[in-house]
């Protein structure tokens, strides 16, 4: 009776303890994994900064401004206000530690109601129309070789940049890991390419190339609405901050 009794407690205590193991696991298991290393971090702060939007907006600024001159300056503008905006980020992120982005700055301030419906109109209006702006860009660049001398069927640009959309998202569902080597990859690239551009600019300035820069405020555009699209389209080149 005592070893049957000694024995019982022990597979009790065995069990009990395999029961301890399956909890850990289990909390293990649902736990926010930390996948992303410290190169990883880098590049999705910098991708995000340097959004795709940079190749995008450039000429909808200099269109909407109507010169080179106001171009410049708006741009300019937005730079100024996008590190204002920044500043303010990092006080409220050092003041409210909570991760959640906006929504715990909301929340604090005004309370549960703005905050939800910030996160909801986020979620469901902003953040997938400028996903799907990207795509579409993205994919208008992509086939513009395949049709020269001729306009894009809007079907193929449709079908392209929801093929994106697609694999994208896929990428992101599938693996953080496998997430985030994209990202690098996207965010080196976006650098280099960014890097050419600038190089190309200084070396033709160097040539002596600045005929864009004489008479550079003439036509610039008056209305008060043509300007406000050029900062809105300046500012979200800048939204990264």
């Amino acid at each position: 009776m005592d070893e049957s009794g000694i024995r019982t407690r022990k597979e009790s205590q065995n069990g009990s303890t395999d029961l301890t193991k399956d909890n850990k696991e289990v909390v293990k298991a649902v736990a926010l994994q930390k996948d992303v290393g410290l190169l990883s971090g880098i590049c999705l702060i910098v991708g995000t900064m340097i959004g795709s939007g940079i190749f995008i907006s450039p000429k909808s600024v200099l269109l909407y401004s109507g010169a080179v001159g106001p171009c410049l300056l708006i741009w300019t503008a937005c730079g100024v206000l996008s590190t204002l905006g920044a500043l303010c980020y990092a006080e409220l992120g050092t003041m409210i530690t909570k991760s959640g982005g906006e929504y715990p700055y909301f929340m604090e301030a005004f309370g549960s109601i703005v905050a939800y419906l910030y996160s909801w109109t986020t979620i469901m209006v902003l953040k997938p129309s400028s996903f799907a702006i990207i795509t579409l860009s993205f994919a208008e660049y992509a086939s513009t070789p395949f049709y020269p001398g001729c306009s894009l069927p809007l079907i193929v640009t449709k079908c392209l940049a929801a093929a994106a959309i697609l694999i994208i998202t896929s990428i992101n569902c599938l693996s953080v890991k496998l997430a985030s080597y994209v990202q690098n990859f996207f965010t080196a690239a976006k650098l280099v390419i960014i890097l050419v551009i600038v190089g190309a600019g200084i070396v033709l300035l160097a040539q002596g190339k600045t005929e864009n820069f004489s008479n550079a405020f003439d036509g610039t555009a008056t209305s008060f609405g043509a300007i406000g699209l050029a900062f809105y389209n300046g500012l979200w080149a800048y939204d990264g901050w």
